[in-house]
């Protein structure tokens, strides 16, 4: 719970931090974004490891993570503005589907997304990196490509999971997993990814 407040926390500084242009704010922004990944990694980890990974928790660590990236993104918009206004197409499609992931589970399930499917953790690796790299260098190009396209994979395969499950199940990892779960047969997952 700790480490999911304090990327919370992480992020509004992040985003204060970006209005308020300190120097070197690209090295405090960098240090903040890795700060924020590692907490994301290690959370779960560290619950299942004690043994007090729930559904709460799971659901709570989601809106977190969504906050944070947002977070983030506002930062990345504020200190370089042109990265954004050059590449809104693909920036709006990738917010469009993200949104449409949330729309789908609330549409079905009323609850939020938090299928933390190993395409999602493969895209946020991604995302993260291109972050980074936007900061650090005032643009991406390649690595955006990756990113977007990895992001639009992993979406589709989320509302591809949700519209199989026959009901609101967390830590799903992949469309083949939510097809065993919606024939109610167990389904293996990882100790140290996916509980």
């Amino acid at each position: 719970m700790a480490l999911i407040l304090s990327r919370l926390v992480t992020g509004i500084v992040l985003a204060v931090l970006s209005f308020l242009a300190p120097p070197y704010f690209n090295w405090i922004a960098i240090i903040l974004i890795s700060y924020g990944l590692l907490s994301d990694i290690f959370d779960g980890i560290i619950a299942r490891q004690v043994n007090v990974s729930n559904e709460k928790l799971r659901r709570l660590d989601s809106s977190a993570d969504q906050f944070f990236f947002i977070c983030t993104a506002v930062a990345a918009y504020i200190y370089v503005p042109s990265f954004f206004e050059n590449n809104w197409l693909k920036i709006s499609l990738l917010l469009g589907v993200e949104a449409l992931c949330y729309l789908v589970s609330f549409i079905k399930f009323r609850k939020e997304v938090a299928t933390h499917s190993i395409g999602a953790k493969i895209w946020t690796l991604f995302l993260f990196a291109t972050l980074v790299q936007v900061i650090a260098q005032g643009q991406s190009i390649l690595l955006f490509e990756i990113c977007f396209w990895t992001g639009i994979l992993s979406r589709a395969e989320i509302i591809a999971i949700l519209l199989t499950l026959k009901k609101w199940t967390n830590d799903v990892p992949s469309i083949v997993h939510a097809f065993q779960l919606r024939k109610e047969k167990p389904i293996k997952r990882n100790k140290l990814f996916n509980g």
